[in-house]
């Protein structure tokens, strides 16, 4: 197969590079702007405003790629999106303020389907002390939903993808794994344990996660929507350093023991690799007492960079599997 990209489709682009040329696309831009403190490519931009910035950041959610309403109420799926892209500007150590929403649905859609989405869209805009400023609707052959969350921090302190140092301490606030774990759940027709299937239809979020990260000097932080690993190794290559897991030191939760067992799985794989939980990890300078709600589970290395070892492994090596959802993956 040709390794040139631009003949070949998204599938062989993947996301990661998708992602890559459109950022070089954006960076070509002649427009400069003064206030622009973080560009795109990280979990929300950020622009400065005479002591104060404002966070920005949105995102997608098709229907049949992050949803399925045979699956989920349409409450829980307006809770959902609503959740995960007011992740995103708390990733950044600000404080979630208002959310914008556009939605495309088709000519079928029950009209009460979209009341109840709304209902629970706001619900946790509430939950995260946000409003819903607005947004657009259209008609569409599938339901497409793009949600902007917008937040504030004072200039200056918004914590990037790309401050980690080597020998910080990598600490994490929220569930791993079991988000993946109720996804394979509903894929085997099941309904139960219903604590992991609940937290793939609804994200359990600590919403002040990321300001108390930020005020205890988080040098670098993400949310984990695509899996532990694979987010971990985003701070890994945008900070030049590597990152080491042990494994010793994350909690596995009763329920994913037993459904593992069941499944013949893994649940720690589950909980490197599974997604859509959004907890908050983040390193911390190795004397900085973590904020409360935030466990260690590794450090940040000099060498191996740009990637995540598990235990003193390559998690590739490891796992021999890739390290977290991909767009456009066959």
């Amino acid at each position: 197969m040709s390794s040139d990209s631009s003949s070949g489709t998204l599938a062989d682009l993947g996301e990661s590079g998708l992602v890559a040329k459109i950022l070089a696309r954006i960076g070509e831009s002649k427009v400069a702007s003064p206030s622009l403190e973080i560009a795109a490519g990280d979990d929300a931009a950020v622009m400065g405003t005479s002591g104060s910035s404002f966070v920005f950041s949105v995102d997608m959610y098709a229907e049949g790629k992050h949803f399925r309403t045979d699956w989920s109420t349409a409450i829980e799926i307006g809770r959902r999106c609503a959740a995960g892209s007011i992740a995103d500007v708390c990733a950044m150590g600000a404080t979630p303020v208002g959310v914008l929403l556009a939605i495309g649905l088709p000519a079928v859609t029950a009209s009460h389907w979209v009341g109840e989405f709304m209902a629970g869209f706001i619900q946790e805009a509430e939950n995260a002390e946000s409003i819903v400023l607005g947004g657009d609707v259209s008609g569409c052959d599938s339901i497409v939903i793009s949600v902007t969350a917008i937040g504030t921090i004072d200039s200056g302190n918004a914590v990037s993808r790309c401050g980690a140092r080597a020998g910080d301490i990598v600490g994490i606030c929220g569930r791993s794994g079991m988000a993946a774990a109720g996804l394979r759940v509903l894929q085997r027709g099941l309904r139960s344990p219903r604590v992991l299937v609940d937290a793939f239809r609804v994200p359990e979020l600590d919403y002040t996660a990321g300001v108390r990260a930020a005020m205890s000097g988080a040098t670098s932080m993400i949310d984990i929507s695509d899996g532990l690993v694979a987010d971990l190794e985003h701070i890994a290559r945008g900070s030049g350093v590597g990152i080491e897991i042990e494994t010793k030191s994350i909690v596995v939760p009763a329920e994913l023991v037993s459904t593992a067992a069941a499944f013949g799985a893994d649940p720690m794989a589950w909980i490197l690799a599974g997604g859509d939980d959004h907890a908050f990890v983040a390193t911390f300078p190795p004397k900085k007492r973590l904020p409360a709600g935030f466990v260690a589970i590794g450090r940040v290395i000099q060498d191996s960079i740009g990637e995540v070892l598990v235990d003193g492994v390559l998690y590739r090596d490891a796992y021999e599997v890739s390290p977290g959802f991909q767009h456009f993956s066959s």
